[in-house]
């Protein structure tokens, strides 16, 4: 299997000093000898940015936000661009100011791109000294209110930034108001500048994890098991997000499978393609909100069977039993 890259997305309302921290983030990695690649997002049909990054390797996406109108583009364009590009070590997003980060999540662990990127890292750059102001329902919109909670609330990275032009008498309400947006298991760092050490920028802070479900259990002690037990552990708690993937998978009956994953109300999104046990045809499911939709896979030859899990707190080993129990393996 090829190498898996790792992602660091970045995403902020306009001017919290997203682009900023991408420069230092893109310098941290070649300062460790990494090869990174960006992708980067407009709206308009020009990238003001380009400039900024004319030496770096990229996907422009253009006249379009990310996480609505063209993230089946982004998915096919990054795809073939990694194929392009095997030296790529490491891969920066940067989306638009209004982007909603938990769709570019999605697009991300599409099953066409799971063994082929990971995202590590959800980096939410926030600028203190306009927070209040778009959090007030007289001076913003609910539209704006949201996407920065949203933002916020996705990150497993929260960056308090231009600290310096903070009202002393704001920054308390400021910093209220901030953390009651943000996640328990995330990191709250406030700078000026976007000034971030390379640890922190390159800090992997989201688990991935995979499993065969044709693999040995826990009782077995072969060495395959025991690299796998290395490689993850049994530290996700401490993640704030999980994505925990399922290879090698027989056909399943279809009731039975939106049952289990029902029976996991730990997992809030569920993609992947799998074949049901009446029809040898392979089918793309989406699971969210407690519903299962199928949809026939376009390209029956090159895809391969996979569950992919998104959540927090999972138990990717008992996830893998229970699968394994519901197919009888």
């Amino acid at each position: 299997m090829a190498k898996s890259i790792p992602v660091y997305l970045i995403t902020g309302f306009l001017g919290s000093g997203k682009t900023t921290v991408l420069q230092k983030a893109v310098q941290a990695a070649k300062n460790k000898g990494l090869n990174p690649a960006l992708i980067l997002n407009e709206l308009g049909e020009v990238n003001v940015e380009e400039g900024l990054f004319d030496k770096e390797r990229m996907v422009e996406m253009l006249n379009g936000c990310i996480c609505c109108t063209i993230s089946a583009d982004m998915t096919r364009e990054l795809a073939v661009f990694l194929e392009v590009n095997e030296d790529v070590d490491i891969l920066f997003i940067e989306g638009t100011g209004v982007a909603d980060p938990t769709e570019i999540i999605e697009a991300l662990t599409h099953p066409s791109l799971i063994d082929k990127v990971q995202l590590v890292s959800t980096i939410g750059m926030v600028d203190g000294s306009k927070f209040l102001e778009y959090q007030s329902i007289f001076s913003s919109s609910r539209e704006i209110r949201e996407i920065l909670k949203k933002q916020i609330n996705s990150s497993s990275l929260v960056v308090l930034n231009k600290m310096d032009l903070i009202k002393d008498k704001e920054l308390t309400k400021v910093r209220k108001k901030i953390g009651d947006l943000v996640d328990k298991r995330a990191e709250f760092i406030e700078t000026t500048y976007g000034e971030l050490s390379t640890d922190v920028l390159l800090k992997e802070r989201v688990l991935n994890a995979a499993y065969s479900i044709t693999s040995c259990d826990d009782s077995c002690g072969c060495k395959e098991h025991e690299h796998h037990q290395h490689d993850h552990g049994d530290h996700h708690h401490n993640h704030m997000f999980e994505a925990i993937t399922l290879r090698d998978i027989p056909a399943v009956d279809r009731i039975s499978f939106e049952r289990w994953l029902q029976s996991m109300p730990k997992v809030v999104r569920s993609k992947g393609v799998i074949q049901l046990t009446e029809t040898p045809q392979l089918f793309q499911y989406q699971y969210a909100s407690g519903q299962l939709m199928l949809n026939r896979s376009n390209d029956q030859l090159a895809t391969k069977p996979c569950i992919i899990l998104i959540g927090s707190e999972l138990n990717g080993e008992e996830i893998r039993r229970n699968f394994q129990q519901l197919v009888q393996i």
